[in-house]
């Protein structure tokens, strides 16, 4: 498995803007596909954006035109560029990691897609 560990969460206000980042390290060649999950206790993890190794991005309704994912291969880390923040934007959110079927990155997978997951880190807009 690759190891995943997530940084850039903290508290804002609404309309502020945040950068997470992930940084991926240990065995990293067998995935084609990384993603940003968030999750609220009692809910199912909801996918909120995904980026294949062609750099092909999926976004989740809720974020379209305030987010953006992208991946520096020379850093293998991963980063979620968050803007015009809402306080439903509120959560835990997660790295994840995967080698997926083709075309399965591009059509916002889903949380048992991915093997391999970070601890998170907490996005809190006020």
């Amino acid at each position: 498995h690759v190891q995943l560990v997530e940084s850039g969460g903290e508290s804002v206000q609404a309309g502020g803007s945040l950068r997470l980042s992930c940084v991926a390290s240990g065995y990293t060649y067998n995935r084609n596909c990384m993603a940003w999950f968030r999750t609220v206790p009692g809910k199912e993890s909801e996918g909120v954006a995904a980026i294949d190794s062609d750099a092909t991005t999926a976004y989740a309704d809720s974020v379209k035109g305030r987010f953006t994912i992208s991946h520096d291969s020379a850093k293998d880390t991963l980063y979620l560029q968050m803007d015009s923040l809402k306080p439903e934007d509120t959560d835990m959110y997660y790295c994840a990691a995967a080698f997926v079927r083709p075309n399965v990155c591009r059509a916002n997978p889903t949380a048992d897609e991915f093997a391999c997951w970070g601890r998170g880190t907490q996005v809190t807009v006020s």
